[in-house]
Parts: C-alpha cells; sequence; structure tokens
C-alpha cells in the first residue's frame, strides 16, 4: 500500500511567533520527496508567504526531505491516503503529533528521529472515514491550496541494460546507432503503477482536498495526454503491449476529474524536465500539445517549481490547464514567472479535454 507521510515545516517562520495569525497560507505539496516536488516545497518553506505542508510515501523520504530542505521534526505522520475509506467510523486522535501505521513502525520512527511515545501514534490510518468528522489529521486543517506532485515512476530493467548492450557489436557492424534508447525496457513497482499512482492516488488526493475545503488544487502533469501513442504510454508494458503503462492517459483521465470536481485548478504540463538552474531561459506557454512541435521541449525543473508557486497567486480564483517548456530568451530580461502566468491566463486559453 502507498504510505503518505505529511512533514509539518514552519521553516519560514520564526520560532518567536507562535501565533497562528502570523503563519503564511497554508498550502500542501503531495510528492514532497520528489525531484519536482521538493522543490516546490523548498521554495514555499523559504517564503514567510506560506505554511507549507509536505506529503512524502516513506520515513526514508522524510528524512532525505528534512535534511535538503531543513524543515522540522515535530511531526511526522505515516498515512495511506490513497487508501481513503467511507466505511470506517475510526477516525485519527485529534492530539496527534504522529501516527503510524504499525508498531514495528513506531519503534523505527523512534529510533531514527529519536522521539518520544508522546510523538508517536500506532494507528491505521489506512481505515481513516471520509465521512466521520476527526477523520481527517488536524494539521492539514486550514490548508487554502495543494500541489499535487506525485507520479508513477518506472525502473529500468536490467535484463533489458544486458540485451542493449550484447547488440551493440551488431548495431555499429550494421551502420546502426550502437544503442537505442528504445531498447531498454521499463517496469512500475508494484501497486506504483500509473492507473494506482497517477489516476486512484490523484483522485483520492483531490476528494481529499474537497473534504478539507481547499478550493484551489495545482497539478504537475506531462505534456502528451492528448496522443494515445505517446512513447511513454508504452513504458510497462511488454511486447503485446500487456502490462500497467498509459501513464500520460492516466494522468489525464485525473486531470478531467478535477476539471469536473468545481475545485479552482492549474493544471501544467511541462516538457522534458531537466536539472539545470531557474530563470535562465524564459518560458513558452501553449495548450493542446502545440508546443511537441518545437526542436527544442524541455524545461528545469527548478523553473516548473517557480511555475507552480506564482499559480498559487496569479492562478487563484481562475481555471487553466496548459503546457509549458523553455527556451533562450531575446533579450536578457527575463519575465518572472507570474508575470509570463498572468500574460497567458489573460488570453483565456486553456486545454481541450475532448480532444
Amino acid at each position: 500500500m502507498t504510505k503518505i507521510l505529511i512533514l509539518f515545516s514552519l521553516a519560514a517562520v520564526p520560532l518567536v511567533c507562535g501565533f497562528a495569525g502570523d503563519l503564511g497560507r497554508k498550502v500542501v505539496v503531495t510528492g514532497a520527496a520528489g525531484r519536482t516536488g521538493k522543490l516546490v516545497f523548498s521554495l514555499l518553506t523559504e517564503s514567510p508567504e506560506f505554511d507549507a505542508v509536505g506529503l512524502v510515501r516513506t520515513e526514508k523520504s522524510a528524512k532525505r526531505v528534512m535534511k535538503e530542505v531543513k524543515c522540522g521534526l515535530d511531526h511526522v505522520i505515516v498515512s495511506d491516503v490513497t487508501q481513503l475509506s467511507s466505511n470506517s467510523e475510526n477516525g485519527i486522535p485529534r492530539g496527534l503529533n504522529g501516527a503510524v501505521r504499525t508498531e514495528k513502525s513506531a519503534k523505527r520512527v523512534m529510533k531514527e528521529v529519536k522521539c518520544g511515545l508522546d510523538h508517536v501514534i500506532v494507528s491505521d490510518v489506512t481505515q481513516l472515514s471520509s465521512n466521520a468528522e476527526n477523520g481527517i489529521p488536524r494539521g492539514l486543517n486550514g490548508a487554502e491550496a495543494m500541489i499535487i506532485c506525485t507520479s508513477a515512476v518506472p525502473y529500468i530493467s536490467k535484463l533489458s541494460v544486458i540485451k542493449a548492450m550484447m547488440n551493440i557489436p551488431v548495431n555499429v557492424l550494421s551502420g546502426k546507432k550502437a544503442l537505442n534508447p528504445r531498447d531498454f525496457r521499463f517496469r512500475f513497482r508494484p501497486d506504483q503503477y500509473p492507473e494506482k499512482v497517477d489516476y486512484l492516488g490523484q483522485v483520492t488526493q483531490i476528494d481529499l482536498a474537497k473534504k478539507l475545503g481547499i478550493r484551489h488544487v495545482v497539478v504537475v502533469s506531462s505534456m502528451g495526454g492528448t496522443n494515445s501513442e505517446n512513447f511513454l504510454n508504452s513504458i510497462g508494458k511488454d511486447k503485446n503491449g500487456d502490462g500497467n503503462g498509459d501513464i500520460l492517459l492516466w494522468k489525464r483521465k485525473a486531470e478531467r476529474y478535477l476539471t469536473e470536481s468545481g475545485l479552482q485548478y492549474t493544471i501544467i504540463h511541462p516538457g522534458g524536465l531537466v536539472d539545470t538552474p531557474p530563470g535562465e531561459k524564459e518560458f513558452v506557454l501553449d495548450i493542446d500539445d502545440k508546443l511537441l512541435e518545437h526542436e527544442n521541449r524541455s524545461i528545469s525543473r527548478a523553473d516548473v517549481a517557480r511555475l507552480c508557486v506564482a499559480s498559487l497567486s496569479v492562478g487563484k480564483g481562475r481555471f487553466a490547464s496548459f503546457d509549458v517548456i523553455s527556451r533562450d530568451g531575446e533579450d536578457s530580461r527575463l519575465k518572472p514567472a507570474e508575470d509570463v502566468l498572468d500574460d497567458f491566463l489573460q488570453t483565456g486559453k486553456t486545454a481541450d479535454y475532448s480532444l
């Protein structure tokens, strides 16, 4: 089962400020341990405008985020939010500092985080009630926005790597490329495949947002959703087309669910994500995969994170879904993400989900 660890970060708030009114807008970031989510979470914790709540899947991820983002250890909750139950009458104790699903997890957290029993509560949160008043951890109450950065992540098949390496001499002698990237096969781990993570997981998060009274949801998705034959949809499938793939199709199905939810939304479809510094190139925004026609279809993860944060202010009260890549700027003065997004939203363009 997919476990979600919740980190409450008040790193941007001076310790002397103890009143709720001193905190910024509370924003929930899911997938905060991921490569893009961590950048979003970091930007929010550095800003006095926001009170960031980061959700990650494992204790190991939590410790890594706390180390790299430098957020606190005060509250830790292990919770399976993809398995919210509408039948259980048992909610989570309202006074908790941290909850874990099993006693084994509790002992491990207390040992690794060096906290006491008063900070760990054993509770099977896969049985969270979506109806009970106490079914949602109190630390999430009061959030105004949610940024969804979760995604199924494939791993490469070692066997396919070996086969590709063995084919190098034959490919070279026959005048082909030594290595063809499409010879590599990718798989998803059990319970971490696209339908479970990118559709059912996102639907659960959207439903959680509604339960919490959140009005605005930002989603980091991907370009290519209008084309069922996109190569990314083949990841996780065998040569016969069987398996747990279709990642872009499941993402798009979750996006449709969000657009019909009644919530305000900003859905961002970035091109190929690269790990380069932010602010070096200008944003290019459009809709319906038109940007796939560009030769360069990449964008810095850090710039996508900046767009996410900009969406919290510029995109508030609006409904928009768009694609984004980056290109070399025509002059040395590049527009900030807020200005670029505001200019685009003024056009009224948004993705056509009938495609």
